[in-house]
């Protein structure tokens, strides 16, 4: 894996599941941690994390992405510590479950606030900054952004947008040298779906379905998409533009029978 020694790295939603995992994971190879989130104690866990990985104190930045201030305050402060921004990881995201029949417009306006307008805004704003130093964008999607599944349309159609925001933004900034690609994980075991609303035993029975609906029998570790995310992130990936890579244990690639 290609270094990150000295590069500025902006993660948002680093207070848990995928962001922390990944901010960890970028540390220990040498980036410089710009971790944001909107729980102050779980974004200590992850600085704590990060530190006995052996990775530089990170930049710790509370922060409410449906908040414009408070986005604009991700790249001002960053700017003011380390003076660049080398790479921007969009995860930051919420999950709500429900149907066109009873996903409400609060709901709807609630995940596409967080999951689309903030990494939009995040990401115009950075992008000076990308092209000052050639640098990349990875956006955590979801295979859902890849296949229809029922019950939690609101996320399926936000992740959808993501991956065409990557591909999108891929090609714009193609000529200016800024690489933007995407992860699209499967069940990863971290504290989203809990947090959308189930509890403890039928998040229980969903991961124990997962042994049907991912090809290769499992759900996915934290550890496995924060790889993921530092090979796109990174110099060994510097022909990859406009990516949407599955991390999920092959079931975008699967059909009923």
């Amino acid at each position: 894996m290609s270094t990150f020694k000295d590069k500025v790295i902006i993660v948002t939603g680093a207070s848990s599941g995928i962001g922390a995992g990944a901010a960890v994971h970028l540390a220990s190879l040498g980036g410089f941690l710009v971790i944001v989130g909107r729980n102050v104690d779980k974004l200590k866990e992850t600085a704590d994390q990060i530190e006995a990985a052996g990775g530089a104190e990170p930049l710790q930045l509370l922060a409410d992405m449906t908040n414009e201030p408070d986005v604009k305050k991700i790249v001002t402060s960053t700017l003011a510590k380390y003076g660049r921004i080398d790479v921007l990881v969009n995860n930051a995201g919420i999950l709500e479950t429900g149907s066109i029949e009873n996903t409400s417009l609060e709901q709807y306006d609630r995940v596409m606030n967080t999951n689309v307008r903030a990494m939009y805004q995040l990401t115009m704003l950075a992008t000076p900054e990308l092209i000052k130093t050639k640098g990349n964008i990875v956006n955590v999607s979801s295979v859902c952004g890849i296949r229809a599944f029922p019950g939690v349309l609101a996320y399926n159609i936000s992740k959808a947008a993501v991956d065409q925001f990557t591909a999108c933004v891929a090609l714009e900034l193609a000529s200016k040298g800024v690489r933007v690609n995407a992860v699209n994980p499967g069940v990863i075991v971290t504290d989203i779906h809990k947090r959308g609303g189930m509890d403890e035993e039928a998040y229980a029975k969903f991961l124990e379905h997962c042994k049907t609906t991912h090809a290769l029998g499992r759900p996915g570790d934290v550890k496995e998409v924060a790889a993921a995310i530092a090979f796109l992130a990174s110099d060994a990936a510097s022909f990859s533009t406009g990516v949407t890579l599955p991390v999920d244990g092959g079931r975008h690639a699967m059909c009923p029978r």
